[in-house]
């Protein structure tokens, strides 16, 4: 009896072993990818393990890359001849296809996914703004599997977005998202696992950036660059021309367009407020738009819950309210709106077999 006992703690002891070692040699890794057009996020292990700026830096005499993320958006604007900066990424879908592949294999190889030497296959979830063409999709697709993916899923953007702040989204209720990126805004209304309405436009966070640029130059004869027209945004952009807690003027120094003198300029959050308001308006438009297409039960919905707002744009000063008092339904802003739909397409990961909207 004894030697019987020994001999089921021995098989037992085995099978841990086993499935020890079929951990440790396992032949897929899994992780999971926000593609955006301002910032690249990697998920592995539920963990964020890269978030970067989605810029590339090759040499431009031989094309060698030479740097990715935060190091290549340092360069961005101070490069010679022989350096060139790219952002692969434009109105949320792929301008520069080798860029693109060569961005994911680097922020890949950055997320050191400890997972084993003997490595054959790596499973992608990766997200694609919702009114993408399948020529759209094919090129995402074909990027992630040049770069290493072997068993590639994609996940519409507001669908991670509200999964990413912990919806149901296979509920029989109605849920609205706004995430606004850097280079689409995307409008769903999500009931039973599904898109039942969206909107997608291509007035986003980089729109709000050039409209600053044009602004600076028009009113104020001052030359800014990308990387200024941004900062500007984050201190003092606004959705309101009146705020209850108004940031301090941002002081922008550059050449005065005429004379290329330099000049130093007070910015104030008001002025800002009144240059955004144009690509502000289209925003709400699309809103609205995709509020006349949703079901009278699920508009219900929506009124009583509420819609939420995602992405870097939601940051923006006053939006919500502005939206709030446009549409009249209460607008609210999703915590670390950021990293939403990286946080969504993380769970999509994890439920790969549950989930059937996913895109194969």
């Amino acid at each position: 009896m004894r030697y019987q006992w020994y001999s089921l703690a021995s098989v037992i002891l085995g099978i841990k072993f086993l499935i020890m070692l079929f951990n440790l040699f396992s032949l897929t890794k899994e992780i999971a990818i926000d593609l955006g057009t301002a910032n690249t996020v990697v998920i592995h292990n539920d963990k964020i393990v890269v978030d970067e700026p989605s810029v590339v830096a090759f040499d431009g005499r031989t094309g060698k890359l030479l740097a990715i993320g935060s190091e290549a958006q340092k360069m961005q604007g101070k490069t010679h001849s022989d350096i060139k900066t790219v952002r692969p990424l434009r109105d949320g879908v792929i301008a520069d296809f080798y860029a693109t592949e060569q961005m994911i294999k680097g922020m890949i190889k950055m997320a050191n996914c400890k997972n084993n030497f003997f490595m054959s296959s790596l499973r992608v979830v990766i997200c694609i703004p919702s009114g993408s063409t399948e020529v759209e999709i094919r090129a995402v697709r074909d990027s992630a599997e040049h770069a290493g993916g072997r068993d590639i899923y994609m996940v519409y953007e507001p669908m991670a977005a509200a999964i990413g702040i912990g919806l149901n989204v296979e509920a029989a209720e109605g849920s609205m998202i706004v995430d606004i990126g850097g280079g689409t805004t995307e409008i769903a209304v999500i009931s039973l696992g599904g898109i039942v309405s969206n909107k997608s436009i291509r007035i986003a966070g980089d729109d709000l950036t050039d409209d600053i640029l044009e602004y600076m130059g028009r009113h104020h004869n001052v030359k800014v660059g990308e990387r200024t027209a941004e900062l500007i945004k984050t201190n003092v952009g606004s959705a309101l021309v009146d705020l209850e807690n108004p940031p301090e003027d941002y002081i922008v120094c550059g050449p005065n367009r005429i004379t290329a003198l330099p000049i130093e300029i007070s910015v104030s959050y008001k002025e800002i407020a009144q240059c955004l308001d144009k690509s502000i308006s289209k925003i709400e438009m699309a809103v609205l738009s995709a509020l006349e297409n949703t079901p009278p039960e699920l508009y219900t919905d929506i009124v009583r819950s509420g819609i939420y707002l995602t992405g870097g744009g939601a940051l923006l000063r006053g939006l919500d309210k502005r939206l709030n008092d446009k549409i009249n339904i209460p607008c609210r802003i999703a915590d670390d709106p950021l990293h939403a739909v990286a946080k969504g397409t993380g769970v999509a990961l994890k439920n790969i077999n549950k989930f059937k909207f996913l895109i194969r």
